[in-house]
């Protein structure tokens, strides 16, 4: 018995130890070369670390030079998990994509407080999912226009996501 709570606690500490060395580290999420959202080729991270922006953004306009962002949701095991994302504007309001069922699209619909990587820029918002049809369909043709090769989705089948300034 005392081999057994030995290895179980050594098991804690280990853990401890490499989750603190994690959120050291950051551990960020890659996407793949020239694929973006592609889920089949990235491999996703925790915690996202960066210079933390504090003042309000009323103009996303600059994510336009920006290929990929990166975004961070809280799992339901109280763990980061984040992942690279392309992303639009539409009107200065920032828009991210997506499909029902990926992770990362249902950890935002159950807790909309997000971190958002951008360059080395950390911002920490609200998002919350676009009804209005209209806007869903403008904010996919932005995407659309910003990156020709992919291929959008029909309004009705999209998850589409606006950040809150």
């Amino acid at each position: 018995m005392k081999k057994l709570v030995r290895f179980g606690g050594s098991l804690v500490v280990v853990v401890l130890l490499l989750l603190a060395t994690l959120r050291a580290t950051g551990f960020e999420p890659r996407a793949c070369p020239n694929v973006g959202e592609s889920w089949t080729c990235q491999t996703p991270g925790l915690w996202l670390r960066g210079d933390p922006i504090t003042t309000p953004v009323t103009d996303w306009s600059f994510t336009d030079a920006v290929p990929t962002i990166k975004v961070e949701t809280q799992s339901p095991w109280l763990l980061p998990y984040s992942v690279a994302a392309w992303c639009a504007t539409y009107n200065g309001s920032l828009y991210l994509t997506s499909y029902r069922g990926r992770r990362w699209t249902e950890d935002i619909i159950s807790q909309p407080h997000v971190r958002l990587k951008i360059g080395d820029q950390l911002f920490e918002k609200d998002i919350v999912v676009v009804e209005d049809p209209a806007e869903k369909a403008a904010a996919i043709a932005a995407k659309a226009r910003k990156y020709p090769t992919w291929k959008a989705p029909k309004v009705e089948a999209a998850t589409v996501f606006r950040v809150v300034s």
